[in-house]
Order: structure tokens, then C-alpha cells, then sequence
């Protein structure tokens, strides 16, 4: 019999309209989703996701998000975005699944407000694809490229420093990458939301060692504040740790509820 523990998904920030976060935005696009709001939004999230790949688990899984934008330089929009996540599952008092992660980004519209400058710092630990520790320091520019009120596309391009630890006898891997990330959104209606987020990062030294995460999702409302997302992820690792497969996937249904 499966024994799932939801983990303690502690705190994740993001500046949404509907406070939704995923990996790929934290890592390639600095973690911050571009709204006109302002102030504090709060938002929390419970779910089932199933994974495959590295791990074959089906969990129950929880989040609670903050956000918070205000004026910055020139009196252009600043965003700035914080989350640490934690998860893991147990089968027959065996753990089979366990990753925490952390992400702070920074995000300023610099000249009219479709371009922006980024900054962020992303975390994660997950044994179970071999990463004692994968730290990220990155920074770069974007910009909206295209809104036509029902639809947006937004691309950011970066540099990141990468530091990578295993947890098996494997060298620590250092180094510099390219990172891109492209979003698009189309508001079907007044209330459901189709979106499609894709990173990707290349290691300068050695472009045939890279990596992409891509998030397909919908998202609409239910009642006054709350919301369900269904969403499918996809992670692939051209060069992954030695003895860990490329490609690892998430299926996820949550409900939401911002305040």
C-alpha cells in the first residue's frame, strides 16, 4: 500500500494574477510571471502529480505562494519573487521521491514597458536524479513581444553560473551557460487560461551539454478566488549525472485559492 507524505512546500513566490510558479520559470526566466498588480497576493495550491523518468511516484503535493510588486528605478514596475518548495513520497515506510528548492528573482522594466532586466538565484536538491546540490546565479534581459490583450509572448535570454554536486563519486561540475526562455499565453475566455512555457540552458564550454523544461498547462476558475490548473511537464538533460535517465515527467491537477 502507498504511503504518500505531502511535503512541506513552504513558501513560493511569484507575481501572477492567478499565483501559479514551475521550474522552468524560475529557472530560465528569473521566477517572476509579469502582471499589472500591485501590492501583496497570496495564493495556496494542494494537488496530485504523477512522475516518470527518474522517479515512478504519484504524490500528493501542496504549495503556498507570495507575491509582491511596487515601483522600482524611473518609477518602472519592480517585481521581486522568493519560493522554497519541498516534497517527498513514501512506498511501504520507503522513501522513493524527495526534492527541495529554493528561487529569488528580481525583475526591472527598464525604457518603455515592454523590456525588462532579470536577476535570479535558483536552488535545488534531489537525490533521486543524483544532485546533492545544482545552484544557478543568473542575470539577463526581455521583453514582451507581442499582446494583443486575449494573447502574449514574452522571451528572455541570459548568462548563468552553474554549480553542480552529486551525491554519488561524481566530480563537481562548474560552469557558464546560455539561458532562454519563451512563454506564451492565450486567455480563452474570461475565465480559463491556456499557456506554454519552454527554458532551455547551453553550457558555453560545451554546447552539446544542455538541458530544457517545457510546461504545458490549463488553467481556469471554479468560483470567486479559486481555481483548477492541469499541467504537464517535461524535463530533458542531454548529458545528465552518470547512471540517471535524460528525460523525467510531471502530470499535475491542483486546485488554487488566492486572497
Amino acid at each position: 500500500m502507498n504511503k504518500i507524505i505531502m511535503g512541506t512546500l513552504l513558501m513560493a513566490t511569484v507575481i501572477s494574477a492567478d499565483i501559479k510558479v514551475s521550474d522552468v520559470e524560475a529557472t530560465y526566466g528569473a521566477g517572476v510571471k509579469i502582471e499589472a498588480v500591485k501590492g501583496l497576493q497570496q495564493g495556496i495550491n494542494l494537488g496530485l502529480a504523477n512522475t516518470t523518468g527518474n522517479t515512478e511516484t504519484f504524490n500528493l503535493n501542496g504549495k503556498y505562494t507570495l507575491g509582491y510588486s511596487t515601483e522600482g528605478y524611473a518609477s518602472k514596475t519592480l517585481n521581486i519573487a522568493f519560493n522554497l518548495s519541498a516534497f517527498l513520497t513514501k512506498n511501504n515506510d520507503v522513501i522513493d521521491n524527495e526534492e527541495y528548492s529554493s528561487n529569488l528573482g528580481l525583475e526591472q522594466y527598464i525604457g518603455d514597458n515592454d523590456w525588462l532586466a532579470y536577476t535570479n538565484v535558483s536552488w535545488l536538491r534531489n537525490t533521486f536524479r543524483n544532485f546533492d546540490n545544482k545552484l544557478l546565479i543568473g542575470a539577463g534581459v526581455g521583453k514582451e513581444l507581442f499582446n494583443d490583450t486575449k494573447q502574449t509572448l514574452t522571451a528572455k535570454v541570459g548568462i548563468a553560473y552553474n554549480i553542480e554536486q552529486y551525491t554519488n563519486n561524481q566530480a563537481d561540475h562548474k560552469f557558464t551557460s546560455l539561458t532562454e526562455y519563451v512563454e506564451y499565453n492565450n486567455k480563452l475566455n474570461k475565465t480559463s487560461l491556456l499557456y506554454v512555457k519552454c527554458g532551455a540552458s547551453q553550457n558555453f564550454d560545451n554546447f552539446s551539454d544542455y538541458e530544457l523544461l517545457a510546461v504545458a498547462g490549463f488553467n481556469f476558475v471554479v468560483a470567486e478566488n479559486m481555481n483548477v490548473t492541469i499541467e504537464e511537464e517535461i524535463r530533458y538533460d542531454e548529458i545528465p549525472p552518470v547512471g540517471f535517465d535524460k528525460t523525467d515527467t510531471k502530470s499535475i491537477v491542483r486546485i488554487g485559492y488566492t486572497f
